[in-house]
């Protein structure tokens, strides 16, 4: 999985990578604060 320098995730403070719909996501459940986006390819309508 491609993951541009523009996201960071620290696996220490319990972040994780996950990929939706195209996208990446970086999300952590014990710090709902720490939540991240990479813009993926457009969606169709």
């Amino acid at each position: 999985m491609k993951v541009r320098a523009s996201i960071k995730s620290d696996p220490s403070k319990g972040d994780k990578v996950v990929r939706r719909k195209g996208r990446v996501y970086v999300i952590n459940k014990t710090d709902p604060n720490r939540k991240q986006r990479q813009k993926g390819p457009a969606r169709k309508k």
